[in-house]
């Protein structure tokens, strides 16, 4: 059973309402980088997003960003990094994120955030990958993502098997304590069409 090595985090472009969320950040980036894990994220240099990876790279840590061309621009490209990849799409963009993970967390962040995150765990779903998936809250941040799920399952559009498809966890501490524990799954995603 090997170990994870290398998490794909979902986050903001924007640092949101609370100081809270950018301090997850910091702690997060420190950990990832402290227990040796590459920290693959959006490729930006603003938001929640420069926060981790500068976390990251300031505590010596390996950091990879992908970037679709197209909002280098406007989220403003990180060049900072052990390694920046351009991409030519969004879709191209979550493909790479998702081959070059072992597992995925979510801190706080708006639609794309929510639009990551659900596409992951539909591919989990559909099979076309099978790693870890942690969605972390900070402050309550998760609270009405995972109150949609839920809802999904109650109404009968889901399946209550949906719920074993991520894990939510409470804070960053418990983040990090759980990426050492649980198993890497490597290899790239199943064909997408």
């Amino acid at each position: 059973m090997s170990a994870i090595k290398s998490v794909a985090v979902f986050c903001g472009s924007r640092v949101g309402t609370s100081p809270e969320y950018a301090a997850a950040m910091r702690e997060l980036g420190q950990g990832l980088a402290a227990a040796g894990i590459r920290l693959v994220y959006g490729g930006g240099r603003i938001g929640l997003m420069g926060i981790v990876a500068d976390a990251a790279v300031a505590a010596g840590g390996e950091v990879a960003g992908v970037i679709p061309d197209f909002l280098q621009r406007l989220e403003v490209a990180h060049q900072g990094l052990t390694e920046l990849e351009i991409t030519d799409t969004m879709h191209t963009r979550k493909k790479r994120m998702s081959d070059i993970a072992d597992a995925f967390v979510t801190m706080p962040g708006g639609l794309g955030t929510l639009d990551e995150t659900i596409e992951i765990i539909t591919w989990r779903q559909l099979k076309l990958h099978d790693k870890p998936i942690l969605i972390c809250d900070i402050a309550g941040s998760a609270r009405p993502l995972l109150a949609a799920i839920e809802a999904s399952v109650e109404m009968g559009f889901a399946s209550p098997s949906a719920l074993d498809l991520y894990e939510a966890v409470d804070g960053v501490p418990a983040v990090l304590a759980r990426l050492t524990e649980l198993p890497a799954t490597h290899g790239e995603t199943s064909a997408l069409v």
